[in-house]
């Protein structure tokens, strides 16, 4: 497996080389966005572990080329912006997952395995479930082609959602990939959100599965 680490910061940077080297990965590393965005075109990478601070391009300009250019490479951004909007910002942009510094290595590396398994399906640039759609690029939500006005975390949630139409998913993975993971969240927050999406886009639209979790139906 190929890895593309694109941080501007020498010593971790050098680390994360080394530990993932250690687990069996090639790693390379780029320490600007514009040369990140240039590896990450042609590298032929399996995954990026990407930051959002960098020099020339930041981290979110580059995932949006990547994804306007219908590359679907899996991205972990990693950031010391820990606040709900900057990670909701980093997934409404096209990373598939978001880490905030401090980090635990075992995190960053569980993630990224999960990123790996998930692998880079072929992904529209516009989302589109029956006559809902969803444009990350443009953070634009319709019904029916009437706009739907979504807060950011409102917006997240259904991002995540309509990735995996027809599928069951849990509250604790909505709130791993939707919430940060390093700020502790009231376990009542995904019903919270789902009420309030439920008002916007349809109560039929995104069902309960008692014991499981959550589908947005097709």
């Amino acid at each position: 497996m190929r890895l593309l680490v694109v941080e501007d910061e020498s010593r971790l940077a050098s680390a994360l080389q080394r530990g993932l080297q250690a687990e069996g990965f090639a790693v390379d590393v780029a320490a600007t966005g514009p040369a990140g965005l240039d590896a990450a075109r042609h590298g032929g990478y399996d995954a990026m572990v990407l930051d959002v601070m960098l020099p020339g391009l930041s981290g979110y300009e580059l995932v949006r080329r990547l994804r306007a250019e219908e590359h679907w490479l899996p991205v972990l951004m990693l950031s010391a912006k820990d606040g709900e909007y900057d990670q909701a910002d980093g997934l409404d942009c096209g990373a598939d997952d978001y880490l905030t510094k401090p980090f635990s290595y075992v995190v960053l590396l569980a993630r990224l395995r999960a990123l790996l398994r998930r692998g880079a399906p072929q992904r529209p640039a516009v989302l589109a479930v029956g006559d809902l759609t969803l444009d990350p690029a443009r953070r634009r939500v319709t019904r029916a082609d009437a706009e739907v006005a979504l807060t950011v975390r409102e917006f997240a949630l259904l991002d995540y959602l309509m990735r995996r139409p027809g599928q069951v998913v849990s509250k604790t993975e909505l709130l791993d990939h939707v919430w940060d993971a390093s700020v502790e969240t009231a376990p009542n927050a995904v019903e919270v959100y789902v009420g309030y999406l439920r008002r916007k886009i349809g109560r039929e639209r995104l069902e309960t599965v008692r014991g499981a979790g959550y589908r947005l139906a097709t």
